[in-house]
């Protein structure tokens, strides 16, 4: 019985980090267990997720199985679109040039600042108070 073909990719957002596998298919997309629709409820952020796919016309062309976990649901859902990019680069060298215009290969650098002692949040200074 020949192994069959599977692409992984590590996608990373904030504090949320996906493992993406891409194996050849019909489209099916699992997400810790649970179908995409049921996992990521709002169509905008689902479109967000699918973008990688559907720029490299690859929407039900790969079963996607995905296990995502740390952050919000905002966060998880750049990290699949990242890990789902990382794993289509696997699949083609060709896709790279569309992937990148769409500025889907780079990482979103931006996480949550640190706190700093003696403010409230991380920039946030306690009210002034005059007496």
């Amino acid at each position: 019985m020949a192994k069959s073909v599977m692409y992984r990719g590590t996608g990373r957002r904030k504090r949320s980090v996906a493992r993406v596998i891409l194996r050849p298919g019909t489209g099916k997309f699992l997400i810790n267990g649970r179908p995409f629709d049921e996992y990521i409820p709002s169509a905008a952020t689902r479109l967000d997720v699918e973008q990688p796919l559907t720029k490299t016309n690859n929407l039900k062309t790969f079963d996607i199985e995905v296990n995502v976990y740390g952050g919000g649901l905002s966060g998880q859902a750049g990290a699949i679109r990242h890990g789902i990019t990382r794993a289509l680069l696997e699949v083609s060298k060709d896709y790279r040039p569309i992937l990148k215009a769409a500025g889907l290969i780079t990482r979103d650098p931006r996480v949550k600042e640190r706190k700093k002692p003696g403010l409230k949040k991380a920039r946030r200074a306690p009210q002034f108070s005059k007496r």
